[in-house]
């Protein structure tokens, strides 16, 4: 089973910043140019990235985040897209622009029909879910507000409208490198049979052995490659 190492570019106002449990008062800022931090995890040897517009995650205006994924998205460049996507047409634009994979959060939960509608128009490849969770329950539109169902339960559904692929984020852990959560991840990717990506929290090449250890599809990586606690070349040849 193949294992992906997905380095994170997060998007706020243009830039390429992290938070912390998703908080964008707890903010860190890092690049002002993402397109450069694009080519220096693919020159690394990254084979993906994966790019989050944080703006369109909380419903804010994210024209910079916008322009800001184009000048990543160049010949040859697979990027997983995430944040703010809910409708069919936002899905479309997407990949239109040349995004590989769209990954949905909120929708899943209050409009699960348009997940249905995108597995079946663009194919299971192109769509994945992202699942992010508290204490076991879902949270949407930017981590801010709670759901009331459980990250397996939405996975079940999820697997139920044709859903192949799904990244878990442990929201308590993410930003914070403290590690993922691997209990929680391997058991999602047990009960729901799906293919889940870990995210949330990974700090040292003993994360992503972790995740490669607990069968997992693969790892994303944010603070941890900014703040040089792991090197992405040593993490790819592991």
């Amino acid at each position: 089973m193949s294992f992906t190492i997905y380095p994170a570019i997060d998007l706020r106002g243009g830039r390429v910043v992290r938070l912390k449990e998703g908080d964008p008062r707890r903010m860190t800022s890092y690049s002002d140019d993402p397109a450069e931090a694009a080519r220096r995890w693919l020159e690394a040897g990254a084979s993906w990235l994966h790019v989050v517009n944080l703006d369109g995650a909380f419903g804010e205006k994210d024209d910079a985040n916008c322009s800001a994924l184009e000048s990543i998205l160049k010949p040859g460049v697979q990027v997983q897209f995430g944040g703010g996507m809910r409708s069919l047409d936002a899905v479309a634009r997407a990949l239109e622009l040349g995004v590989n994979r769209v990954v949905l959060g909120t929708i899943a939960i209050e409009q699960p029909h348009v997940v249905e509608q995108a597995l079946k128009k663009f194919g299971t490849k192109k769509v994945a879910v992202g699942i992010d969770a508290r204490d076991g329950f879902v949270r949407v539109r930017g981590w801010k507000e709670g759901s009331g169902i459980t990250a397996a339960d939405l996975a079940l559904q999820m697997r139920d409208l044709g859903l192949r692929t799904v990244i878990f984020t442990d929201v308590s852990r993410d930003g914070l490198g403290s590690g993922l959560n691997i209990p929680s991840t391997r058991e999602l990717a047990e009960v729901s049979g799906l293919d889940v990506i870990a995210s949330g929290g990974v700090h040292t090449l003993e994360d992503v052995w972790a995740a490669r250890e607990a069968n997992l599809r693969g790892v994303i990586i944010g603070r941890a490659l900014y703040e040089g606690t792991i090197d992405l070349k040593e993490a790819l040849q592991t």
